[in-house]
């Protein structure tokens, strides 16, 4: 049973910025930075860059509606954009740095509308946000997607410290970039790739049981690998189209943190749950009952 996300397209200047914070919110699922709307059909970033193409720097945005409403990402949206001036955010001028918001799905439109007539209301000033349907999306070159996370002292105009993420602060940076941002610990690397002690493996974030060790295998893949999570309702799983291919992501159903991917390519062909040990933490099968009675006490 995979989850129902939505897609919607934001463009806000240079979106390496727009991209790192729309990425920390809780409930978006994935980020990708690209160019939308414009007439060539092979947009490079040095062609876009030109003027001559017509596109934005965008980015597509695909969130679980469940946890997150597109009201609520409009309204963060709107907190890093100046609304008032076109073709230009921050110190970046051009056609390419215009603002707008592109749907994906007509059931989107109205409040998308709805949106920015209230905020238009509200202000005595012209709001030039573009708005209308996504025609056209090419993602940008490998480089430039999730550049901040890469390169931290890159240049931003979006002020990554106005997001709450509070409840993220007892994660090192690591954990956070995979719980939250959907990134990759490199293979081989993790703590629990080759571990096998009996226990169970708890959301790095909130604590919740995810697997079993009766259940983890050696793959030989260079993560850990499950044949099953704890229950089928302590995950949600989602269809993912990053990187030009069609996986099936993995992720907490409580924090709806990433966990990682399941494939079926397990011993028998049965499934294997690829998990990042850094969305992880072990606790000892000793431990168990104390922790369980712990955390039923909060």
């Amino acid at each position: 049973m995979f989850t129902k996300l939505n897609v919607i397209y934001l463009a806000g200047g240079c979106f390496w910025g727009v991209e790192a914070f729309i990425s920390r919110l809780k409930g978006v699922n994935q980020t990708e930075v690209g160019y939308a709307n414009g007439h060539d059909l092979a947009p490079t970033y040095e062609k876009v860059c030109s003027g001559r193409t017509g596109h934005a720097e965008t980015v597509k945005v695909t969130y679980n509606p469940e946890i997150i409403s597109l009201q609520e990402i409009l309204e963060n949206f709107y907190r890093i954009i100046d609304p008032y001036v076109k073709n230009r955010q921050g110190p970046d001028i051009g056609t390419q740095y215009r603002t707008g918001v592109y749907w994906q799905e007509d059931s989107q439109r109205e409040c998308v509308l709805k949106f920015f007539a209230k905020k238009q209301d509200e202000s005595e000033k012209k709001i030039v946000v573009e708005v209308g349907p996504i025609n056209s999306f090419y993602p940008a070159e490998a480089y430039h997607q999730k550049y901040l996370e890469r390169n931290p002292q890159g240049y931003c105009h979006v002020d990554l410290n106005s997001i709450d993420d509070e409840e993220f602060k007892h994660l090192t940076r690591e954990e956070y970039e995979i719980t939250q941002l959907a990134m990759t610990e490199p293979p081989f690397s993790g703590k629990y790739d080759n571990f096998f002690e009996d226990g169970v493996y708890v959301d790095v974030v909130n604590g919740e049981i995810l697997f079993s060790s009766e259940d983890k295998f050696d793959s030989g893949c260079g993560w850990p690998a499950f044949s099953k999570p704890i229950s089928e309702d302590a995950i949600t799983k989602n269809r993912d189209f990053s990187y030009g291919t069609t996986r099936t992501e993995v992720r907490a159903k409580k924090s709806n943190s990433h966990l990682g991917h399941v494939f079926n390519d397990g011993p028998g062909g049965t499934k294997r749950y690829c998990i990042n040990s850094a969305s992880l933490r072990f606790i000892p099968k000793d431990e168990v009952e104390d922790y369980l009675n712990e955390k039923n006490k909060r």
